[in-house]
């Protein structure tokens, strides 16, 4: 987990209060009541080795709502004696690795850069970049850092790829592949020098997207096969009971045979598939079983015979912690992730913007012995988190003090930001901010910076 922040000197932390939650104190019950009901607002901090430099951001997850995506926005704390006529750049990095960094030889890189957007955080240009509304967060920052606190907004577009990581073999070290995102800072001359590691920080975010909050229509198929001799065919129905599941949620797989056929069926297979396909130059699919069972309760079926079965599934990643390639939702820190959740394309046309399309399908077998080979059929299904549930705000009241930026087109997440700050408390609540640092991301004998 994140550590708590420690002996970073912030302006306007009373030095009797050396954690890191810098809510006002008060020994009015009525403030302790209130402050009983606030919630203090995390902002997560990564500072650059020789200290000069320090990034504070208000969350590492950023939501694909179809339309748009989660902006970018926070600031970053700079030492102007350090810095002197040098100057501060900000970029946003999406980027697909398809091969280990130890791998990379004689200039060639086993990546391919998705998406970038770069601006000059320091000194802010006179641009209309520059113009625009800060976020509620950036106002609290910059109030709370003081005026060595300069802000970054960055806007990545719809169809962006989103964070896929590719389970690595046994032994592997260094970043895994799949796609990930970078957010740096780096002090320089101009946008393309080469940073220096003692001056720059580099943090790992994640752009994720949740489940719809409507179902589609429930998969169903049907299939037949017809053999030699034999007057009648052999029908599958199969069907799920939704569309769209959630990580860990059972998959419940109808199963029904009609064997008009001459031919026996021995054995029932149902798996569920997962098929990853590789946008990069040339697209290539892989396929990963992630969930399976086999079954010959009411079998052999034989000719006029039928069978109605229901199968239950359940993919979860720790019974696929052995498959190498195996796509997984991005991962930050030292924790257990998940199987990846599916694509939603939007547009066909941008697949090749999307880096790794993840699909889910349930494929139902049935077996029918050496000479009658196989009838197969396929359900696709959606395989999501679902989106969190928003805290209830409260309603406004006449006496709620609100900043004027706020309601302008800069989106601001609720979750994150206490916005109010009644007149009749003695003290404005902005500096309820709980600072937290990048933890690092650890992967089986590697360590790398998160």
């Amino acid at each position: 987990m994140f550590g708590r922040l420690e002996g970073h000197k912030v302006p306007s932390i009373s030095p009797a209060d050396p954690g890191s939650t810098l809510a006002p104190s008060s020994s009015s019950p009525d403030m302790d009541d209130v402050s009983s009901k606030r919630q203090a607002t995390r902002v997560f901090k990564k500072s650059s080795p020789n200290g000069k430099i320090t990034v504070y951001l208000g969350k590492r997850d950023f939501v694909d709502h179809i339309s748009h995506v989660d902006p970018i926005d926070g600031v970053v704390l700079i030492d102007p004696e350090y810095v002197k006529d040098r100057k501060v750049f900000g970029h946003v990095l999406a980027a697909f690795r398809y091969g280990r960094e130890d791998l990379d030889v004689l200039g060639l890189t086993f990546r391919k850069d998705l998406y970038l957007a770069a601006e000059q955080i320091y000194p802010q240009e006179n641009t209309s970049q520059t113009k625009r509304p800060l976020t509620r967060l950036q106002e609290r920052l910059i109030k709370k850092l003081g005026p060595n606190a300069y802000p970054f907004y960055f806007e990545l577009p719809p169809h962006c790829p989103a964070s896929v990581t590719l389970q690595p073999a046994p032994g592997d070290t260094g970043k895994p592949c799949g796609v990930d995102y970078e957010l740096k800072a780096f002090v320089g001359e101009t946008q393309d020098d080469k940073p220096h590691k003692r001056n720059s920080v580099r943090l790992a975010i994640r752009k994720i997207m949740y489940a719809p909050s409507k179902q589609g229509e429930q998969p169903s198929v049907e299939v037949s096969k017809e053999f030699m001799m034999s007057p009648n065919k052999l029908y599958l129905e199969a069907s799920l009971d939704k569309e769209l599941y959630h990580h860990g949620e059972n998959i419940a797989v109808n199963v029904h045979i009609a064997n008009n056929s001459n031919r026996t069926v021995k054995k029932i297979k149902v798996s569920v598939r997962q098929f990853a396909d590789i946008c990069l130059f040339s697209t290539a699919q892989y396929k990963c079983t992630v969930a399976e069972t086999e079954s010959e309760e009411g079998c052999p079926i034989g000719p006029g015979f039928t069978l109605s079965k229901v199968f239950t599934l359940t993919p979860l990643l720790a019974n696929n912690k052995d498959k190498w390639g195996l796509a997984l939702d991005g991962q930050l820190k030292h924790e257990d992730t998940n199987l990846a959740s599916s694509t939603l394309v939007a547009d066909p046309s941008q697949r090749e913007n999307l880096g790794i399309i993840v699909q889910y399908k349930v494929k139902v077998k049935l077996c029918l012995g050496a000479l009658g080979g196989d009838l197969v059929a396929e359900l696709p299904f959606i395989l999501m988190h679902p989106k969190p549930e928003e805290e209830v705000i409260p309603p406004p009241t006449p006496s709620r003090r609100v900043s004027k930026d706020v309601g302008n087109d800069v989106p601001v997440d609720a979750n994150l930001i206490q916005l109010d700050a009644d007149e009749n408390n003695l003290q404005d609540h902005d500096d309820d901010i709980i600072f937290e640092d990048f933890a690092r991301l650890r992967l089986k004998g590697g360590e790398t910076d998160a």
